[in-house]
């Protein structure tokens, strides 16, 4: 007999200590201009087609890959608690069936902010696929790294 899946079984979870205030790190999602600076893997880039972020905002824009590729994405902003908690769903369109819900916690740790970025995975199966086709571990964590080098040279400006 095949046990159920839990959310530990469609889960992805990387975190990183930024040595930003907790502030600057939660700010680094409120604006599209922000968001553009660091969104995303290592050589990618990302074009805003709208933005809204709020509870029910959305944030429609496309990832361009360094191979040239573009990549659709939306994100609905579900939850906001300024500065500790973000909640979004996030897919290729509104109705896409493999859209995934990530949750992104900020903590004042050392002086910095931990960052914990959860995504949780609609099955199993899209899990694997994020993992195995997307590498979605490494780009999380390059995308993490990116965010940090931003929302740091952000605190040092002011």
């Amino acid at each position: 007999m095949e046990r159920p899946s839990t959310a530990l079984d469609r889960e992805i979870v990387i975190d990183r200590l930024i040595e930003a205030p907790r502030r600057f790190v939660f700010e680094s999602f409120s604006e599209a201009e922000h968001l553009a600076r660091w969104w995303g893997p290592e050589g990618f880039t990302t074009t805003t087609d709208s933005f809204e972020f709020g509870p029910g905002g959305e944030w429609v824009f496309t990832m361009h890959g360094p191979d040239g590729v573009d990549y659709p994405n939306w994100i609905r902003w579900e939850e906001i608690v300024t500065p500790e908690r973000i909640v979004a769903t996030h897919g290729e369109r509104p109705d896409d069936p493999e859209a995934f819900t990530s949750i992104f916690t900020f903590s004042e740790e050392r002086g910095g902010t931990r960052i914990t970025l959860r995504t949780i995975f609609p099955t199993v199966e899209a899990r694997e696929r994020a993992l195995s086709e997307y590498h979605a571990v490494e780009g999380g964590r390059q995308t993490l790294a990116r965010l940090a080098e931003f929302a740091t040279a952000s605190s040092r400006e002011t």
